[in-house]
């Protein structure tokens, strides 16, 4: 299969660029082109030149284009069509003739003549050989099965001689399974085809492409054949070739070690006996519970209950005194132990938790890293955690995390398992949905509100604050920005308003800024403030919270609070 690149100006003139190679092919589609054709009979060559010229001529083409011939094994050739436009495999004629050919078509069509832009036949010159290998991401040992998703790593090949032509080929693109699957054009140019070869084989070899399959393996089969590097070849050579398709297994060590690594750095080591040290014999000592009497001290779980989150909210709204979220059971030992507290020692204090402690607003026990830690790492069941606790704590709310449309994993995930999930917590005990996104992205949130809804629950949509209200230098996230979203998830059918400030922003006067304009402006719904003590302020926020009319703050048991 040759190919002729011609140039044509609209004053009649015609030059060609020499012909191109294009015999390596399957099902009709190029993989390896090369240019000139290291194998044509000079003679054949001028013939085949000459009528490309002439067929261009009699037509009146104009700009680029390329005139294609079939050549027999006797010299022949027959004449197929003409391209009228920029091949992919234009790249080898540039290498072999120096002439930018997409420059060319523009000052052609700006109406330059062939001479005006140095385009003269007898000064257009062949300098060494060029090769293009076409990298696709297709799976040549699935019968060249286009491969779709994400590109972990990509390292190219490159080095003197070499030109890559590409645009999706970088380390986390996206290859889609609805476009062509070309990832790379990668050129080798030398003084001969052998050179040329030998180049374009340490090129490919440098590749590493991890996350999607290539066909560099079957390209480098195809450098390294020796009816390839004899120039013994023609339009049938991959289909009379099957152990082209015989390929090594890539070893991918420096991946699989980059992993392991990480893994370990995460996770831990997963061997037994990591460390020569013995656990632990102390046993923490469980406060004394007075068990004369079975009864249980009623709380805020008798009233929703009986009157539905509705009437739940408004006796929380009514209620004079500040209320408190205790939070060790869940995001205290998440930010200071990496949620590593097994339910074993969760529920042994549960029964003196829910004696001693039934004033509690809610008692917040799952959601965010609980389900992640609880599987992976601690091989417990979340869901018996929480039904377990139930049984225990009877009395006292349950509060859960909820990522909106992430439920409590990290990555989107369809809404009818988001509602099917806040169903069944709701069944096993929760009561109370946090609900929020850490950009504050108000459909995610509403996904989660709706399902938490829908399930039953308390419904309480939260705000991730960041920046500082209390400046007014600061005007990306202001006061006005909060009290837009405030609005949105009123709107939407929040029970409780929380301000979650899992970064430890919100200072004093800020805190009293934000309350104060969220209370004026609704008066009638819960708010409920969530903060860390990372800056040390925690304490004096939450006061200022409290005067300026939130009603219910988060708090830890001492030994996991003033230290996140």
């Amino acid at each position: 299969h040759i190919e002729v690149q011609i140039l044509g100006d609209k004053y009649g003139d015609i030059v060609h660029l020499y012909e191109r190679d294009c015999s390596i092919q399957r099902r009709h589609q190029k993989i390896i082109e090369m240019a000139p054709s290291p194998s044509i009979d000079p003679l054949v060559r001028e013939k085949i030149l000459k009528d490309a010229v002439k067929i261009t001529k009699h037509v009146g083409y104009q700009n680029a284009g390329t005139v294609e011939f079939l050549l027999d094994s006797d010299g022949s050739h027959y004449f197929i069509e003409v391209n009228a436009r920029l091949q992919v495999e234009h790249t080898v004629t540039e290498e072999i003739t120096g002439i930018d050919i997409v420059q060319k078509q523009i000052r052609i069509a700006e109406g330059n003549s062939l001479a005006n832009i140095g385009l003269i036949q007898d000064k257009i010159r062949i300098d060494g050989t060029a090769i293009q290998c076409r990298v696709t991401t297709e799976d040549p040992a699935k019968s060249f099965q286009p491969d779709f998703g994400r590109i972990e790593v990509f390292r190219s090949g490159e080095g003197f001689g070499i030109r890559l032509d590409g645009a999706s080929a970088f380390s986390g693109a996206i290859i889609s399974p609805y476009y062509d699957s070309l990832l790379v054009k990668v050129i080798a140019k030398a003084g001969n085809i052998e050179s040329a070869s030998r180049k374009m084989t340490r090129a490919l070899k440098e590749f590493r492409v991890r996350g999607v399959k290539t066909n560099i393996p079957f390209l480098l089969n195809v450098l390294n054949n020796e009816r390839f590097l004899k120039n013994d070849y023609d339009t049938n050579f991959i289909d009379t070739h099957p152990q082209l398709f015989h390929f090594e297994p890539s070893q991918n060590r420096a991946q699989k070690l980059l992993y392991y690594l990480a893994n370990v750095m995460v996770n831990g080591p997963s061997t037994p006996l990591a460390t020569k040290l013995k656990p632990a014999e102390i046993t923490p000592e469980v406060p004394p519970i007075d068990n004369t009497t079975q009864e249980t001290f009623p709380g805020w779980k008798d009233i929703l209950d009986r009157e539905g989150p509705k009437a739940f909210a408004k006796a929380i709204r009514e209620h004079s005194n500040l209320l408190l979220m205790d939070t060790t059971f869940r995001d205290a030992h998440q930010s200071l132990l990496a949620t590593r507290v097994r339910t074993y020692d969760l529920l042994r204090i549960s029964p003196y938790v829910s004696k001693n402690f039934s004033k509690l607003f809610s008692l917040e026990n799952w959601g965010g890293a609980t389900f992640d830690v609880a599987m992976r790492f601690l091989h417990e069941d979340p869901w018996e955690r929480l039904q377990h606790m139930r049984q225990l704590i009877p009395n006292i709310p349950f509060q859960m995390l909820l990522r909106g449309a992430n439920a409590v994993g990290y990555t989107s995930y369809p809404d009818n398992l988001v509602f099917k999930f806040c169903e069944l917590a709701k069944q096993n005990g929760m009561d109370i949905f946090r609900v929020f996104d850490s950009l504050n992205y108000i459909p995610n949130i509403l996904v989660g509100m709706e399902a938490a809804g829908q399930a039953g629950g308390v419904v309480e949509a939260a705000i991730s604050y960041t920046g500082d209200v209390s400046d007014p230098t600061r005007t990306k996230y202001n006061l006005d920005y909060y009290l837009k979203i405030a609005e949105e998830l009123v709107k939407a059918g929040a029970h409780v308003l929380c301000i979650k400030d899992m970064a430890g922003l919100l200072k004093p006067q800020a805190a009293k800024i934000l309350v104060s304009a969220l209370r004026s402006r609704y008066p009638n719904i819960p708010i409920h403030i969530h903060t860390h003590d990372t800056a040390g302020a925690a304490v004096a926020s939450m006061i200022e919270c409290a005067k300026a009319g939130a009603d219910i703050v988060d708090v830890a048991v001492d030994s996991m609070s003033g230290q996140f």
